[in-house]
């Protein structure tokens, strides 16, 4: 079983909640829905295999199994009820009223969204159904044979997600940058100085803010299109882990909001 991705990110929250005291409540959650989702992907594995199958790119959300997935959802819903700060808990505890089928409507809704899982104007909706269906999208990916995407897609190759945070990985003298999906965390490698919002190539419009105490965590931001990333550098923090260290840096998000940039995903604490 792939467990061991889940307690590295496990460890990882438990230790940013220590030394970034401010963001500890969020990293507490994130620990708390992580066991969740650890626990969620074993059964889907122990269900459906370990083989590796080959899927068409950008073709994985074409797969859904509502027989697997909707027994999960009553017990997913009662454990946000418990972790979730209140008015994610506060909906989660209503939406368990609601029906089976409209449950199973409103995942594949999501699930089949054709712009990358963005909000839509249900917006807790979309993130119960986010967080719920994250196990099961990396499961699928985990068990797809590697294929190289075309060009550097700014969408995620397998599932068409929006990247949650960047990272730049040693390799040789330099580092290379990378992109991590939002929905089944495949990370795909992209280029360094251009916008995965637009595609903005023009260096004085592309800003870079970092501050002294995240000093491996950056905002990349366009001036274009006002959109903005988090980038985890694992050349100056060998430990970090991006998708946790990412929500660890609120104060970078507040820069940026002050500044007028959008993120292109916010992340699973609405940041």
């Amino acid at each position: 079983m792939n467990n061991a991705k889940w307690d590295v990110r496990i460890e990882r929250a438990r230790k940013l909640a220590v030394n970034y005291p401010f963001a500890s409540e969020g990293l507490r959650f994130y620990e708390r829905l992580t066991r969740f989702h650890k626990s969620a992907y074993s059964q889907i594995e122990a269900a459906c295999g370990t083989a590796k199958r080959d899927r068409p790119p950008a073709m994985l959300r074409r797969e859904f199994d509502t027989f697997l997935l909707l027994p999960q959802f009553a017990p997913f819903l009662s454990a946000i009820t418990e972790i979730a700060p209140v008015p994610l808990a506060r909906f989660a505890s209503e939406f368990r009223t609601r029906s089976g089928s409209y449950w199973q409507q409103t995942l594949v809704r999501f699930w089949e969204d054709g712009s990358g899982g963005q909000m839509n104007s249900e917006p807790f909706e979309a993130i119960l159904s986010w967080l719920f269906l994250r196990p099961y999208a990396e499961y699928l990916a985990d068990h797809t044979k590697s294929t190289a995407p075309k060009g550097t897609p700014s969408l995620c190759p397998l599932c068409g997600g929006k990247p949650q945070v960047g990272a730049l990985r040693p390799e040789g003298d330099g580092a290379t940058r990378s992109l991590i999906c939002s929905l089944c965390a495949t990370e795909w490698e992209y280029r360094r100085i251009v916008c995965p919002a637009c595609g903005e190539e023009d260096v004085h419009k592309l800003a870079i803010y970092t501050a002294k105490e995240f000093n491996h965590v950056r905002v990349e931001a366009c001036d274009s299109c006002r959109s903005y990333l988090k980038t985890v550098d694992l050349t100056k923090d060998g430990h970090a882990v991006p998708v946790v260290d990412e929500l660890a840096t609120i104060p970078l998000d507040l820069w940026a909001a002050e500044h007028s940039y959008q993120k292109l995903r916010t992340n699973v604490l609405g940041l």
